[in-house]
C-alpha cells in the first residue's frame, strides 16, 4: 500500500512538472517594444496582453503545438506555430499596416481589456455561423442575461430583446459609433434593417452602464455594431437558406478588394421572407449595404450607405390566455366583456390555441423604409494621437395599417352623415398612421495613447425631425370628407449634445485607474395634435452629468479583477410625455447608480468570469395601471427600484476538438412600496392597491446558456446549444396569474465546408431550433379590470415556434 501511495505521488508529481511549461516573449513593431499587444492562444480560453515593456508570459502549458495570434493597432496581425516540448522564449516582430484600419473609428465607444466594465465580444464569424434569417437579437442570444422574444414566432420581423431584465428601450445601440436608437421612443428595431449581421465586423455588448457614448441613455445596457472592415482581396459570397413556414433568406455580397493600394468598394443585397408561425404573421424583408473607403498609412476617408425595407403583417395583438388554454367559456366571457362581434368570435373559437391572429383584415400590415448616410474620417496625428470624426444622416418613413369597425366620425374629426332622417355616427375604416423622420449630426473623437495610458476625448451633437400623422384612407360613411383625409399631425423636434473624456491610466505595474466623464445636453419640443385629439405642445430641456469611476487590478497573467461604478440620466420617451394626463406634473428623469464587481480566469483549458452588479434607480418610470383622461396607459416615476444580480460565465477545452461554454443570470429585480393602479367599470373609477415591495416585470431571477462544440477539423462542426429562462411576471404587481413561465428550449446547428474547382468553398448549414418542440411564450401584456365586483384580464401572450429547421448554403468565390 505503501508503495503504490509513492508511486501515485511521484506519478502526480510528474504530471504537474510535465505540464508546468511556461512560454514567454516580446513583441516588437518597427524596432519598438509594443505595450498593450494581444496575445491569445488559438482554440484555447488563454490570452494576455503585453506589459508596459512589451512582454507576455504564458504559464502551466501543457507539451503539444500551439498557434499564437498577436495583434496590435497600426500592425499587420501575426499567427505563429509554435510545437512546445518545454519553456520556451520568443520574439515576435510585427509589420506596420500598409493602411489604417477600421479599428480606429469605433475605438472610443468600445471597451478595452483593462475597462472595468462587464462586456462580451461576438465576432464576424460567431455572427456568420448563427446567420440564416433570423434578426441580429436571436444572434447576440448566447451573452448573458440576453433574452428575446419575437412577435411572429421564429425570429424573423419584428422582434425583441432584454439584457438584465432592461428593454430595448433603455438600452444604447449605435453603428460604427452613430445612434441607432430612434430619439423619441428610444427603441431600436432591427426589422428596419433586415440582414445588418450580414454587414458586421463584430458587436460588443456591455452590460450594466457601461462607458460613454452617443445617442439614448445605456440604462441596462449598450450593444455597439461596427459594420464591414477593409477586405484587403476581391471576394464574393451567395449565401441562400430555406426552412420552415416559407423561410427564405438570400444574401450576395461582393468586394473588390484594395485597387491601387488605397481604394476599396463592398456591397451587399439582401431578401428574407417568411409566412411566420404565427397566422398570417409574414414578413417581406429587404435591404442594401454600400461602402467605399479610401485607405492610406494615416488616413480613413469611408463613405456608408445602407437602407432596409421591411412590411409584416401584424402580429402584436397576442394570443389570449383563455384561447391558450381552449377556455371556451373564457373565451365567450372575454368576447362579451369587450364587445367582440359574432365574427371575431367565430374566428378566435376556431384558430389554434398557439397560432391565433386577432386580426384578419389583407392588409393590416406594417411598412417601412430607412435609409442611412455615414461618411467616416480617420487621421493619425502622430504615433500616439489619432482624430475620428463621423457625418451622418438617416432618413426613415412608413405607416402601419389598420382596419377599425365601428369607430365614432368625431374621433377622426369627420361630420355626422344625415341619410334622410336617419344621423350616422359611427363607420367601418381604414386608416394609416405614419411617422417621417431625419436624422443628422456629427459624432467626434481624439484618442491619445502613450504606452498603456489612453485618454479619449469625444462627443456628437445630433439633431432628430420628425412628423407623426394619420389618414382615413377608406371609410364605409365619409360624406364629403377626402379619401386620405387627415385627423391628427404633431412634430417632435429633439437636440442632443455630449461630450465624454475618458482616461484609462496604469498608475502600478498591474493596477489601471479608469475614469469616464460625460456632459448631456437635450433640447426636446413636440408640437401639434395626438391621435386621441389632445394637443401636444411641450418643450422640455434637460442637462445629465454622469461620472463613471473604475479599476482594475492583475492579479496574475490570466487573472484580473475589477470594481467600477457609474451614473446615468435617461429623459422621459414621446410616450410618457404626451400621454400623462393634462395638469399633472409631467414624468421626470430617472437616474440609476450601477456597481459591477469582476473576476475573470482563463487558462489554455479553462476559463471562469464573474460579474456583481448592484442597479439602483431613482424615480424609474414603469406602468402601474394609470390612465390619462382618454384611457391610455400612462408611465409612473416610482420612487426605489433596483437590480442585483451575479452573472458568471465558463468555457472548458474539453478535449483538442470538443469545447463546451456558458453562462449564468441569478438576479433580483424589486420595486419598492409599488401601488397598483385597476380600473373599476362598475364605479369608472380607479382602484389603488398598495402591495408593497413586488418584483420588476420581465426580470427573470435565473438565466442559464450552454453550448457543447465537437469541431473535428477546420472543415466540420457540430454545435448542441441549450437556454433556459425562469419565471418572469408580465406587470410590476406579482401576481401568479400575470406570468410567463420558464422555458428550457435546445437547438442544434451542423456546419461542413468543403474546396470545389468552381467556387472557393461551399460551407452547408444546418440548424434544427427548439429540437424537442417544447411550448413556450416569450412575451405578454395584462389588462385587469372590476366588474361586478370580480377581477377580470384582457391580455395578450406570444407564444414562440415549436421545432423548425433551416438549411442553407453558402459559395465563396
Amino acid at each position: 500500500m505503501r508503495r503504490l501511495s509513492l508511486m501515485l505521488l511521484l506519478q502526480f508529481m510528474a504530471a504537474i512538472a510535465f505540464g508546468q511549461i511556461n512560454l514567454t516573449g516580446v513583441v516588437k513593431g518597427d524596432g519598438e517594444r509594443l505595450a498593450g499587444a494581444s496575445v491569445v492562444i488559438e482554440k484555447s480560453f488563454y490570452g494576455v496582453s503585453t506589459n508596459a515593456n512589451g512582454s507576455f508570459e504564458f504559464k502551466n502549458l501543457e507539451p503539444g503545438d500551439y498557434t499564437l495570434q498577436v495583434s496590435f493597432i497600426g500592425f499587420e496581425p501575426q499567427k505563429i506555430d509554435l510545437p512546445l516540448s518545454g519553456s520556451k522564449n520568443i520574439e515576435v516582430n510585427l509589420e506596420p499596416n500598409v493602411v489604417m484600419t477600421d479599428e480606429v473609428l469605433i475605438s472610443a465607444t468600445r471597451a478595452g481589456s483593462k475597462t472595468p466594465v462587464a462586456y462580451s465580444n461576438v465576432s464576424r464569424d460567431e455572427i456568420a455561423s448563427r446567420n440564416m434569417g433570423q434578426d441580429i437579437p436571436f444572434l447576440l442570444n448566447l451573452t448573458p442575461s440576453f433574452v428575446t422574444t419575437s412577435d411572429a414566432g421564429a425570429g424573423v420581423g419584428y422582434t425583441n430583446f432584454r439584457v438584465r431584465g432592461t428593454d430595448l428601450n433603455r438600452i444604447n445601440v449605435s453603428v460604427n459609433g452613430i445612434p441607432l436608437n430612434d430619439a423619441e421612443s428610444h427603441g431600436t428595431w432591427f426589422v428596419d434593417q433586415p440582414d445588418m449581421a450580414s454587414s458586421l465586423e463584430n458587436v460588443q455588448i456591455q452590460r450594466g452602464v457601461g462607458t460613454s457614448t452617443n445617442g439614448a441613455a445605456a440604462f441596462g445596457a449598450s450593444i455597439n455594431l461596427q459594420t464591414n472592415s477593409l477586405n484587403k482581396d476581391a471576394y464574393g459570397t451567395y449565401k441562400t437558406a430555406a426552412g420552415t413556414f416559407n423561410t427564405f433568406k438570400n444574401t450576395l455580397s461582393v468586394g473588390t478588394g484594395l485597387i491601387n493600394d488605397h481604394f476599396t468598394v463592398d456591397v451587399r443585397l439582401s431578401k428574407v421572407t417568411s409566412d411566420g408561425f404565427i397566422d398570417r404573421a409574414s414578413s417581406d424583408l429587404k435591404s442594401f449595404f454600400v461602402s467605399g473607403g479610401y485607405y492610406s498609412e494615416n488616413t480613413i476617408l469611408k463613405l456608408n450607405i445602407f437602407s432596409g425595407y421591411e412590411e409584416t403583417y401584424q402580429a402584436w395583438y397576442g394570443v389570449p390566455t383563455v384561447r391558450l388554454n381552449n377556455d371556451t367559456e373564457g373565451m365567450q366571457r372575454y368576447a362579451d366583456h369587450w364587445l367582440m362581434t359574432q365574427g371575431e368570435v367565430d374566428h378566435m373559437m376556431a384558430s389554434d390555441s398557439r397560432t391565433y391572429n386577432y386580426y384578419t383584415y389583407d392588409n393590416q400590415v406594417d411598412h417601412y423604409v430607412q435609409d442611412h448616410y455615414q461618411l467616416h474620417f480617420s487621421h493619425k496625428l502622430s504615433d500616439d494621437l489619432n482624430f475620428n470624426t463621423s457625418l451622418h444622416y438617416t432618413y426613415g418613413r412608413g405607416y402601419y395599417e389598420n382596419y377599425n369597425a365601428d369607430e365614432d366620425l368625431a374621433d377622426y374629426l369627420l361630420p355626422n352623415i344625415e341619410i334622410g332622417t336617419e344621423v350616422i355616427e359611427t363607420t367601418d375604416l381604414i386608416n394609416r398612421k405614419w411617422l417621417d423622420n431625419d436624422f443628422y449630426g456629427i459624432t467626434f473623437s481624439m484618442d491619445y495613447t502613450k504606452g498603456l495610458n489612453n485618454l479619449i476625448l469625444g462627443g456628437g451633437y445630433n439633431v432628430y425631425d420628425g412628423r407623426h400623422l394619420g389618414n382615413v384612407i377608406w371609410a364605409q360613411y365619409l360624406g364629403e370628407a377626402d379619401y386620405n383625409h387627415e385627423w391628427y399631425r404633431g412634430t417632435g423636434l429633439k437636440k442632443d449634445f455630449n461630450f465624454y473624456a475618458k482616461y484609462n491610466v496604469q498608475v502600478a505595474e498591474k493596477l489601471n485607474l479608469f475614469a469616464d466623464l460625460q456632459y448631456r445636453r437635450i433640447d426636446y419640443t413636440i408640437e401639434g395634435i395626438d391621435d386621441d385629439l389632445r394637443n401636444l405642445d411641450q418643450d422640455h430641456d434637460f442637462n445629465f452629468f454622469n461620472p463613471k469611476l473604475g479599476v482594475f487590478y492583475q492579479l496574475a497573467n490570466n487573472q484580473d479583477l475589477y470594481l467600477s461604478f457609474a451614473v446615468a440620466n435617461r429623459e422621459p420617451n414621446r410616450t410618457a410625455f404626451v400621454d400623462y394626463p393634462e395638469g399633472n406634473e409631467p414624468p421626470v428623469h430617472e437616474t440609476l447608480h450601477d456597481w459591477e464587481l469582476g473576476y475573470n480566469y482563463a487558462s489554455s483549458k479553462l476559463s471562469f468570469g464573474a460579474n456583481f452588479y448592484f442597479m439602483n434607480y431613482k424615480d424609474q418610470l414603469v406602468v402601474t395601471g394609470q390612465i390619462n383622461d382618454v384611457g391610455s396607459a400612462i408611465m409612473v416615476n416610482v420612487d426605489e427600484s433596483y437590480r442585483t444580480g451575479i452573472e458568471l460565465q465558463a468555457g472548458v477545452q474539453i478535449a483538442n476538438d470538443f469545447q463546451w461554454n456558458g453562462n449564468t443570470t441569478l438576479s433580483i429585480n424589486k420595486i419598492k412600496d409599488f401601488t397598483e393602479y385597476v380600473d373599476n367599470w362598475d364605479t369608472g373609477e380607479q382602484d389603488a392597491i398598495s402591495l408593497g415591495t413586488t418584483d420588476l416585470a420581465f426580470s427573470p431571477n435565473f438565466i442559464a446558456k450552454s453550448q457543447f462544440v465537437y469541431a473535428p477539423g477546420e472543415n466540420f462542426s457540430i454545435a448542441f446549444i441549450s437556454q433556459y429562462v425562469g419565471d418572469q411576471y408580465i406587470d410590476n404587481t406579482s401576481s401568479d396569474d400575470r406570468m410567463l413561465d420558464a422555458y428550457f428550449i435546445n437547438n442544434l446547428k451542423v456546419d461542413y465546408t468543403f474546396p470545389t474547382n468552381l467556387f472557393d468553398e461551399i460551407t452547408l448549414h444546418f440548424m434544427a431550433n427548439n429540437i424537442f418542440d417544447d411550448k413556450y411564450e416569450t412575451n405578454a401584456w395584462v389588462y385587469p379590470y372590476l366588474l361586478g365586483g370580480e377581477r377580470y384580464k384582457m391580455d395578450g401572450y406570444y407564444p414562440q415556434a415549436g421545432a423548425h429547421f433551416m438549411f442553407g448554403v453558402d459559395f465563396k468565390f
